[in-house]
């Protein structure tokens, strides 16, 4: 019988989880999930992005399976592009 922490998967969201899931994801090679475009919005605070830029991180996410988008998140946290605030929420429902 597992235990709850063994049982645990992390989706890297949650402050509790955060360190653990960047550590993990630190030892691993960067994943690109066709979004090599979204590089230029490296740095850029997570609220400054305009609609039509929140849409080019959309249609990423919705060609994707769901089992697909905590790697991207962790992809794009690794490569220091940060998540629109305008998609979190339908981040969040996938990884649900």
């Amino acid at each position: 019988m597992m235990s709850k922490e063994e049982n645990f998967v992390c989706c890297g969201q949650h402050a509790v989880c955060e360190r653990e899931s960047m550590m993990a994801a630190a030892s691993r090679e960067i994943d690109y999930y066709e979004d090599e475009e979204l590089d230029r919005f490296r740095g850029r605070p997570s609220d400054s992005f305009s609609e039509t830029e929140t849409e080019e991180f959309r249609e990423v996410l919705y060609t994707m399976r769901p089992d697909e988008v905590p790697g991207w998140v962790r992809s794009l946290t690794l490569r220091e592009v940060p998540l629109p605030d305008g998609i979190r929420d339908e981040v969040l429902m996938f990884m649900q």
